[in-house]
């Protein structure tokens, strides 16, 4: 007997991301290493930043974002890479008082 091919994808994600067609940049540092990337993609739980400087999976990174919603500051992992693409990052902290520019940024990106 043949077996069935399941045409239903299966996401891991718990949180929906937003693709950011807007510009949206963020400021990280990893090892006392800066560098400043374009999001690609943000959730309340985490962004994908293009890259070309890897970091190893499980590297604590610290954010600053570039957007006119206000200061947000947080605190991420690497959760996985993607040679020739970026990094994709797990939210670990957001700072409690950029918690709502945080969200004034997701509500503008989804309009």
């Amino acid at each position: 007997m043949g077996t069935s091919q399941n045409t239903l994808s299966y996401s891991r994600r718990l949180t929906s991301r937003v693709e950011t067609t807007q510009g949206v940049y963020v400021f990280w540092n990893i090892d006392g290493r800066e560098d400043l990337s374009r999001v690609r993609d943000l959730s309340v739980g985490g962004l994908f930043v293009e890259t070309l400087n890897f970091r190893a999976v499980g590297t604590q990174a610290k954010l600053h974002f570039l957007v006119s919603e206000g200061q947000i500051r947080a605190d991420a992992l690497v959760r996985h890479v993607k040679p020739g693409e970026g990094l994709g990052l797990k939210f670990t902290a957001v700072h409690e008082q950029d918690r709502r520019h945080l969200s004034a940024l997701m509500k503008r990106l989804r309009t």
